[in-house]
């Protein structure tokens, strides 16, 4: 019997604010003194009453619209009641039944077919403190605790980890380009929460049991944490057992997964509004100015720039890689109508100069030279004044001084050879040092190939090799 996943996320944005979700304190806690960046509020002190941070409420609206939901412009928080040692009111402050943003979507490239992965809610929160295990002890600090998490819920409808992975990445695109979260993993900005099941293949119905998996902070950890649920549910399955409803935790880094608790249903939390913060309202002006500073996304950037300059898609889609590299080669062919020009710009830009810079570990702010520079060099070699090889020479010089490609040819003597009495001159040098190559001719054509190779090697690449493959076709005429 073979067997499908059913597979939704729920993902954790931390958004880029100064202060907490509740309160004053700073939200630059990352990397700090543990138990240093608290106050009443953050701790859940008795008496302490929280204020919602503006700034992060905007943000999650924001992210919301970029991301196709619908607003309520009536909401409100609720408490979640659950006991964790990392929570210290004993409940988090969340959003329930009125999240900011519902019913939206997010568009995936999979094998060049778009595919829209629905969204069943946006919604806002305060994040819990951390628990450090050491031997018999777990330590406790509540730097993260009450800061702004934006939860973005994804319908059931991923059918394996390649779709998930596009989801997550171009997600991470997104909330950089808005500029509302770094989403570094690394530092727990973006985390994600698995939740699957296992189906007969074809079936339509959704199976009566769910897995979460919680706390994955890596996208290629996600993958392998499906990969592995995926065998271990079938495997139940397949010896007539259903897989227990159930919340699982991680098993470091590998993928693997260990139970943890029983999975608690939304009635378990016992959700109330939250009486000490009011309703918040949304006015149409208000969301039609949030909406106003969005922008072109990754996405339809990509689709732009297919469109309008008649890239493929695999150098488009690395180009919207982050606004940073797409607004650099925007600036690259400014003023420039020529399509074909264009799309031999973004190979060069994304071949050699992204090439370049990964080889180093550095990133597109170091480079020494400004993006008219490499138009410029990309058109010597389209107008034949430098070879293709000439043309990376002078990049690698550019790359590693910041000078200009018509004073480093000039100051190197890297001038193609065109005339044509000259390369005639060497083209017969190579002939004579090569008589066996030359007898081979007639009846291995390619051998000529190899002298228009000796040309090039004898002018260090200067030559035209057109003009110098003409000039061998006539005399062997």
């Amino acid at each position: 019997m073979k067997y499908e996943p059913i597979i939704g996320l729920e993902v954790h944005l931390q958004p880029k604010t100064k202060s907490k979700m509740f309160c004053g304190c700073d939200a630059d806690y990352f990397g700090k003194q543990p138990n240093t960046h608290t106050c009443p509020v953050c701790l859940g002190l008795p008496g302490a009453l929280p204020v919602p941070n503006e700034e992060a409420l905007d943000k999650c609206v924001k992210l919301a619209l970029a991301l196709n939901c619908k607003i309520n412009k009536e909401s409100k928080f609720d408490r979640k009641n659950y006991f964790y040692p990392d929570l210290p009111k004993g409940y988090q402050i969340s959003q329930y039944d009125l999240p900011l943003g519902y019913e939206g979507f997010v568009e995936i490239d999979i094998d060049g077919d778009s595919r829209r992965i629905r969204l069943t809610r946006i919604h806002i929160e305060e994040d819990t403190g951390k628990s450090l295990h050491e031997g018999d002890l777990t330590l406790l600090d509540f730097n993260k605790s009450g800061m702004p998490l934006l939860e973005i819920v994804t319908e059931p409808d991923f059918v394996d980890e390649i779709e998930v992975e596009q989801f997550a990445k171009r997600l991470r695109q997104i909330v950089r380009y808005l500029d509302i979260s770094d989403a570094d993993m690394e530092k727990g900005q973006m985390r994600f929460e698995l939740n699957m099941s296992v189906r007969e293949t074809g079936s339509k119905e959704l199976p009566d049991y769910k897995v979460e998996v919680k706390n994955i902070g890596s996208i290629s950890v996600l993958q392998k944490v499906i990969a592995f649920e995926f065998k271990r549910q079938t495997e139940l399955l397949e010896k007539g057992e259903k897989p227990a409803q159930e919340t699982r935790g991680l098993k470091d880094m590998t993928g693997e997964t260990l139970s943890q608790r029983v999975k608690e249903d939304s009635e378990d939390y016992r959700y109330f509004p939250e009486p000490d913060i009011p309703p918040i309202t949304y006015s149409d002006e208000k969301i039609e100015e949030i909406k106003t500073t969005i922008g072109e996304l990754p996405n339809e950037k990509k689709h732009r720039f297919i469109d309008q300059y008649n890239l493929e898609p695999s150098a488009a889609e690395t180009l919207v890689a982050t606004k940073r590299k797409a607004d650099w080669f925007e600036d690259s062919i400014k003023d420039i109508s020529d399509k074909a020009l264009i799309a031999e710009i973004a190979k060069w830009y994304v071949g050699d100069v992204i090439g370049l810079l990964k080889a180093d570990k550095k990133s597109l702010s170091s480079l020494k030279f400004p993006p008219a520079d490499l138009a410029k060099l990309v058109s010597l070699v389209k107008e034949g004044k430098l070879t293709g090889t000439l043309g990376k020479q002078v990049l690698a010089k550019m790359y590693k001084t910041g000078d200009k490609p018509d004073d480093i040819v000039a100051a190197e003597g890297l001038e193609v050879v065109d005339d044509e009495s000259e390369l005639k001159a060497i083209a017969q040098k190579v002939i004579d040092e090569n008589p066996k190559v030359v007898a081979d001719i007639s009846k291995n054509p390619n051998a000529i190939k190899f002298l228009l190779g000796q040309i090039m090697k004898e002018t260090r690449g200067k030559a035209n090799p057109k003009t110098a493959e003409k000039i061998l076709e006539s005399l062997f005429a």
